[in-house]
C-alpha cells in the first residue's frame, strides 16, 4: 500500500481573486500553512503555524465540491512543503486553471508547467530582500508573474532597477506593483508610475476593498 500524501492546511476556502492577472475571478483558494519568511507587511500570519494534516485526495475532494474552475495554492509558503508540487499537477490534471503564490525564497524549479506563478520577489521594506532566491527568475515562463510589494519611495526605486537588472519584461508576460497596504499609498505609487511610464500593472488587492481583508475572504 502506498503511503498517503499528506499536506498541513490552514483554510480552504471560495472567494474572488484579489490579485495578479486573474483578480476579480472567483476562484478556490488552498492555503498551506507555514512560512520561512517573516515579512513585517504579512497579513497571514495566521497561516505560520497550526493548520490540519489532511490528504492530497481530500483537499481535491474539497475543491471538487465547490465548482469552480480556478484554483489558487498560496501560504505562508507553499513551497515550504514539497508535496505541494504533487497537489499542484493533480489539480492541473483534474482540469482547473491553477496558480501558485510563492514568496521566491524556495526554488520553483520542478513545478508543473501548467500552473501560472505569482513570484513575490522581496522589497527592502519587507525586511526580507536577503532571502530572495534570483535562480528562480531563469526558470519563469512567459505566463507567469512577477510581484513587488512597494512599502515606500526607496522599495520603488529598488524595484524598477532590478526589473531592469533581471531584464523581467523579457520573462514574463506580467509585472505586478502593490502598494503594501497602510504603508504607501496607491495613489501616489499610480503616479510614480506614471511619471516614469513603466510598463507594470498597479495592483490593489480587491479581497481587502471588498472584505476588509477578513481571514478566509
Amino acid at each position: 500500500m502506498s503511503k498517503p500524501q499528506i499536506l498541513r492546511v490552514t483554510e480552504i476556502f471560495h472567494s474572488l481573486q484579489g490579485e495578479a492577472k486573474t483578480a476579480g475571478i472567483p476562484t478556490v483558494f488552498v492555503r498551506l500553512t507555514g512560512c520561512p519568511l517573516r515579512c513585517q507587511y504579512c497579513d497571514t500570519a495566521y497561516a505560520f503555524e497550526g493548520g490540519v494534516l489532511r490528504e492530497v485526495d481530500d483537499i481535491i475532494k474539497e475543491v471538487e465540491a465547490y465548482n469552480c474552475e480556478y484554483v489558487t495554492v498560496t501560504g505562508g509558503e507553499p513551497l515550504a512543503q514539497p508535496l505541494t508540487l504533487e497537489l499542484l499537477s493533480r489539480l492541473c490534471s483534474s482540469g482547473y486553471v491553477v496558480s501558485l503564490e510563492t514568496g521566491g525564497a524556495i526554488s520553483i524549479a520542478n513545478i508543473d508547467e501548467r500552473v501560472s506563478i505569482v513570484l513575490d520577489l522581496k522589497t527592502p521594506g519587507s525586511m526580507e530582500c536577503d532571502r530572495n532566491c534570483y535562480e528562480n527568475v531563469g526558470l519563469l515562463k512567459a505566463t507567469d508573474q512577477v510581484k513587488f510589494v512597494i512599502c515606500s519611495r526607496e522599495d520603488y526605486e529598488w524595484s524598477k532597477a532590478k526589473i531592469a537588472q533581471l531584464d523581467l519584461h523579457s520573462k514574463v508576460d506580467e509585472i505586478l506593483f502593490s502598494p503594501s497596504h497602510d504603508q504607501q499609498s496607491s495613489q501616489q505609487l499610480a503616479e510614480w508610475i506614471l511619471d516614469d511610464g513603466l510598463k507594470v500593472r498597479l495592483q490593489l488587492q480587491l479581497h481587502k476593498q471588498i472584505w476588509n481583508a477578513e481571514p478566509g475572504r
